[in-house]
Formats: structure tokens, sequence, C-alpha cells
């Protein structure tokens, strides 16, 4: 376990406690829900129409790194060293991210009608799910909460818009809504979270007009990032590639019975998420003042989120077909030994998450790129030839070969990355835990 007592006099250990307590919170909430309401519409839409939402959704994502513009850890990295200068920051960040998700809606609609789809249902889908994306730029509030440790504020503001939007799918659900009503509600539930991020931030004293745009911002915050873009494509190749080549070459209904899989095995992605957010920029602080306390931080972090992930993967491996069975309905019950299988994955995604402040405070973006992109490139050539045999048990063991080679393996071959893959290996010892 991590030793928390070590961040006490210079990192402000309350701070963390709290900040990660919140963020905990919002993402329990998140999975709690999710579970009742997303499983209530999986059964609802059937496993077709269940297959179709997520392919639309998993293509969409596709295109998420050109509306994040992987700026997110280097903003918040920003903010922390030059908090003085927030309105340029926040102001260019802004915009970036909204010039970012108008090209996303644009690009995942031209890329469907390029690979030759014409079914209208499936490209109303993809089109509605995509415009998320632009007010996404309002998360941008989010970044400065997160750099000053204070995520409750955007915990309250973004959870309000998740309720409704889940009390309104409820009512969809028992008004027997047609399927493109979910993608519109998925949407608006952007647009609320916007508005509520907008007036947490006014109400925090801070305000919006002041932010401006600098050119000059804007070229040092994507020169920083640029590597993390092309990463960030990697990592969606990860997450949601299977979804897509499924999708491509064996239905809907596969997609629908591997989705209910993945469902419940990355539901837990939450919980790197939260503690990395929360403890990264202590370990930024950790590397100006200590070596020696740097990589302890990294390493205590290490072993906390892969003893987390062992105590998650091995009991959903027995429970699996009985999960499945009790949520999702006889009908997903092929999603049993998917599951046991792809939750596995949970490792190395809690690895890979761990590891990237230690990226970032290094300025070996670059070698990240080279990682990811090398493990989707082995993620896409093994569902080539997994998935037509195999179908989603196929994608399943595809995406973690693949997980494994990029946030673990790979380390073990450079020279500049050794040391964060002793590191890593120690972490998943028993005899070092």
């Amino acid at each position: 376990m991590i030793n928390l007592s070590r961040f006490k006099n210079r990192s402000g250990l309350r701070a963390i406690i709290s900040n990660t307590g919140w963020l905990f919170g919002d993402r329990i909430l998140r999975m709690g829900t999710s579970l009742v309401v997303g499983v209530w519409v999986a059964r609802y839409l059937k496993v077709e129409n269940y297959g179709l939402f997520n392919y639309a959704l998993a293509f969409v994502s596709l295109f998420s790194p050109i509306l994040t513009l992987g700026l997110d850890d280097v903003v918040v990295r920003h903010l922390v060293r030059n908090s003085e200068n927030k309105e340029d920051i926040l102001g260019t960040t802004f915009w970036l991210k909204l010039l970012g998700g108008i090209a996303s809606v644009l690009l995942a609609v031209c890329t469907l009608f390029f690979l030759g789809e014409h079914e209208t249902i499936k490209i109303s889908l993809v089109a509605i799910l995509a415009m998320g994306g632009i007010f996404r730029a309002a998360e941008t509030i989010e970044l400065w909460f997160q750099s000053q440790i204070q995520s409750k504020y955007t915990v309250i503001a973004k959870n309000a818009a998740y309720l409704l939007n889940n009390l309104i799918k409820i009512a969809l659900i028992l008004t027997q809504a047609p399927l493109l009503a979910f993608a519109w509600i998925t949407l608006a539930e952007f647009v609320m979270s916007a508005i509520g991020l907008g007036i947490v931030y006014q109400a925090r004293g801070l305000s919006l007009w002041s932010w401006k745009w600098n050119f000059s911002s804007a070229k040092t915050l994507l020169k920083e990032s640029l590597p993390l873009i092309f990463s960030g494509f990697a990592i969606m190749i990860f997450m949601k590639i299977d979804l897509v080549m499924l999708g491509q070459m064996m239905g809907n209904k596969e997609v629908g019975i591997y989705s209910a899989a993945v469902r419940i095995s990355e539901i837990w992605y939450f919980i790197p998420g939260a503690i990395v957010a929360s403890v990264a920029p202590a370990i930024y602080k950790a590397k100006e003042e200590s070596e020696s306390l740097y990589y302890k931080r990294i390493a205590q972090l290490l072993r906390l989120l892969a003893c987390i992930s062992l105590a998650i993967s091995i009991p959903m491996t027995f429970l699996s077909n009985k999960i499945i069975m009790v949520m999702f309905g006889s009908g997903y019950a092929d999603a049993g030994p998917i599951l046991a299988v792809h939750i596995w994955t949970s490792l190395f995604v809690f690895m890979g998450i761990a590891t990237s402040p230690w990226f970032i405070a290094e300025g070996l973006n670059n070698i990240s790129l080279g990682k990811t992109l090398l493990g989707a490139l082995l993620n896409i050539v093994l569902n080539l030839l997994l998935i037509p045999k195999y179908s989603g048990m196929g994608a399943a063991i595809s995406t973690i070969l693949s997980q494994a080679l990029a946030a673990f393996i790979s380390n073990g071959f450079d020279k500049r990355t050794q040391k964060l893959f002793k590191i890593q290996l120690q972490s998943i010892l028993p005899f070092s835990i």
C-alpha cells in the first residue's frame, strides 16, 4: 500500500485525500448509476440495437484525441507551475478544444462515408454522438480545479448533469422511445455538464470572460501535447477498435455481446484515473525537489494500483458468468467467458495510467507515443487474426496482449525506461508487495 504519510510535509496530504475522495465519490456514483441504468438500457434495446449503439459510441471515441488534443495533463502541469497566467492558459486551451471538437465531428462523419457506410440510423447515431465533443471544450474548467486539487466543485456540476441524464434515460425506457432518442440524451448530458461547469467556475469568484487567446501559449501547449495526441489515438485504438472491428467483421449482435462484457470490465478504470489525477501534481513537485522522493511516490502509486487491479481481476474471473446472467439476462450469456478474460486488461491499463505522470515529468512523451503506437498496431493485427475465428473472445485476447506490450513489456527494452520497468515489475511481484 502507498505510504501516505510521506506526502504530509510537502504536498498537502489532506488536500490530496480530500480531492481523491471527491473523485472516487464521483466515479462510484457513476459506476452504480451506470450499472443500474446502463444494464436497463441494454435489456430494453436488446442485443442488436445495443450493439449498434455501442458501435457508434466506439467509432466516435476513435476521434476523441482530436477534441482533447492531448492537452489535459500538459495544461495541469502548466497551471501548477504558472497559476498566475491561468487566463492565458485556460482561454487558449478552451479555443483549441472547441476547434478540435468541431473537427472531430466532421472527421467522424466523413470517415463513415469513406468506409462505404450508407445505413441512415448508423450515420445519424455517429453524427449526434460526435457533436458532444464540441461542448466538451468546457471541460477546460475542470483542469483548473484539478491543478488546485479542488475537484469537488467539478464533481458536483458534472454529477448533477449525469443524474438528470439518467433520469431521462429511465423515462425513455418507460415510454418505449426509439434508439436515436438515447443518442440525443447522451449529447444533452455534455450540454448540461458544460453549463454546470460554467456556473461553478463563476460561483467561485472566477471569470470566464477574463480568459484570453494567446498564440504563443497555443504553440507551447501544442508542441508539448503533440505526442500525446498521437498517443491518444493509440489509446483509443486499444480501448475501442475491438468494438469497431467486431462490428465491421461480425455484425451488431457480436458487438452487443462484447459490449456487455466490456461494460463490466472497464467500469473499474475510474480508480487509477481518480488516484493519479490527485497525486500527479505532487509527483511533479517532487521531481523538482528530490529525485529519491519522486521515485518513491511513483513506486508507491504503482504498487497500490497493481494490488487494486489484482483484487478486482481474480474474483471477477470466477464470477463472470453469474454476473452477466444476473445483470444482462440470458440473451447476453455468451459475454460471461469474454468478461473472465477481458478483466485482466485492467492490470496493464492501471499500470499505463500510473506511469503517465513519469513520462510527462521526464519529458519523454515521444517514447510514450512510440510504445502506444506499437501496442495499437499489435492490437489491429491480432484482431484481424483472432476475431474471424474467435469473435469477441479473440478481441479480448488481442486487447490484453497489446496493452501488456505498450504499458509494461516495451519498457524493458529501452534504456531510458528500464528503471521504470523495474519499478513496474516489483509492483506485481508478491514478495515486493
